[in-house]
Formats: C-alpha cells, sequence, structure tokens
C-alpha cells in the first residue's frame, strides 16, 4: 500500500560509501522532531565503490529509506531526474550525498515553503570549497544569470525543495540541475531563497573539476537560453459543457 508521504528527499549517490551512514543519520535527526510522514530516496548513480552496498544496509535499518540503482553512471541530472519519478510525495527535497549540504536546513525551509512559494533554494553564503571553485562558481553564477535574466544568488546549490509534480514537467537534459530554478519558473513556480549552512567534505573527492563545470554549463546555458526565447505559455478562457454544469 502506498503510503501518503509530506516530503520526497532525493539524493543522487556516486562513488560515497563513507559518508552515507552518517547523512541518513542527519536526516533522521533534522526530520523527525517535525513529526511529517517522509521518505528518502538514494539513487545510486552507477557507483564503484561500496556505495550500493551501504545503501541496501540503510533501507534496512530506516524505514523512511530506500533506494534504486543505475546500471552505469548516468550524471547528477539524469539521477535527480530517477528520483523525482520515484517520489511518492507532493513536494520534494534535493541534496548532495558528500555532507557539504547541512539537513537541519530543511526545517527552516520547509516553514518557507509552506508560505505559499512552489520552490525554495539554498543561498550558500560561507561556501567551504577550495578557492577556485569559490571563484569559479561566483563567475559562472553571474554569466549565468545575465543570460537568462535571473537573480538567483546560489543556483548551484543541490539543497532545494521543490512541487513535485511541477519539478517532473520541466525539460530534462544533461546539466539540467544547474538550471532549476529558471525551469521552474518557465512553469510558473514562485521562488524563493534562505541562507544555508555549507560544509567542507567529509570523506572522499570531488566528483567534477572546475574545468568541466565551466565547459558542460557553457553549453547548456546556450540551450536553456533558447528554451526561454521559444516559451510559450496559456490559459483557457472555456471549455466544452461548463456552461452546461452550471
Amino acid at each position: 500500500m502506498t503510503k501518503n508521504y509530506d516530503l520526497s528527499l532525493v539524493i543522487p549517490v556516486y562513488n560515497e560509501q563513507d559518508n552515507l551512514r552518517k547523512l541518513m543519520q542527519e536526516i533522521d535527526s533534522a526530520l523527525e522532531p517535525l513529526n511529517i510522514p517522509y521518505e528518502v530516496v538514494f539513487v545510486d548513480d552507477g557507483s564503484k565503490d561500496a556505495s550500493l552496498s551501504v545503501l541496501n544496509e540503510i533501507s534496512k535499518t530506516y524505514q523512511a529509506a530506500r533506494y534504486i540503482s543505475f546500471e552505469e553512471n548516468r550524471g547528477q541530472s539524469a539521477a535527480f531526474c530517477a528520483g523525482f519519478d520515484e517520489a511518492l510525495a507532493p513536494r520534494v527535497a534535493t541534496m548532495d550525498a558528500d555532507l557539504q549540504n547541512d539537513p537541519a536546513d530543511l526545517p527552516a525551509m520547509l516553514a518557507l515553503y509552506n508560505e505559499g512559494y512552489d520552490m525554495v533554494i539554498g543561498w550558500r553564503m560561507k561556501r567551504k570549497d577550495v578557492w577556485i571553485k569559490r571563484v569559479g562558481s561566483k563567475i559562472a553564477n553571474a554569466i549565468r544569470n545575465k543570460l537568462t535574466k535571473e537573480s538567483v544568488k546560489d543556483t548551484g546549490c543541490s539543497l532545494k525543495i521543490m512541487r513535485t509534480e511541477m519539478v517532473r514537467s520541466i525539460p530534462r537534459f544533461n546539466g539540467m540541475h544547474r538550471f532549476l530554478p529558471t525551469l521552474m519558473k518557465m512553469r510558473g513556480a514562485s521562488v524563493s531563497e534562505i541562507k544555508v549552512n555549507h560544509r567542507p567534505r567529509h570523506q572522499g573527492e570531488s566528483k567534477y573539476g572546475t574545468l568541466d563545470r565551466a565547459m558542460a554549463g557553457g553549453y547548456d546555458l546556450l540551450g536553456v537560453r533558447w528554451l526561454q526565447s521559444r516559451h510559450f505559455s496559456y490559459s483557457v478562457k472555456e471549455r466544452s459543457g461548463e456552461k452546461d454544469n452550471l
């Protein structure tokens, strides 16, 4: 029987075996006091380490946790989308598996979401990454905002909460996770930002280099700008039979 969850937390996983147990403990500590039914959907993106084995253990230990696993590595965007498709709650939260996002921020984000927004974005005001990553992110964010006519302070932060049915309907492509605020706004979403904690990586190594991000992000940005320029919306004035039912 399908449970009536209030929140689905989607977490892509790629070679994070040493972080997953602690992450689940922190999620449990952050969400249990809220007394809401929630689930945690881990998406193993073809990990080469023991991540899948750890996820199997976590799913048996925590009733709220479950996972799916890809046959091969498909990338973060694909993992997020698979999680969105699996989600059973009307709202979905996202975060990374490397413990740099802090689950303790979720209650405040949920409170802001409940004020009537369709999307709440985390803003890592004090990032704990190496300097070249911080500088590269600021430059990329500024260029992204300029070309997409946005004002989002930190579109790269994975800590987000969104309306599930809305995020399922946005265009899907490799790299789309970097443009979620813009893509959600194209669907009519109301978006708000909130300051969140950011921590140094606990264990393991970053999966993406600065140059890799810049090259992929620039290519994707042109595609998103094209989508914006060709985007349309409509509203229905009347449907047949409506007046007859009055």
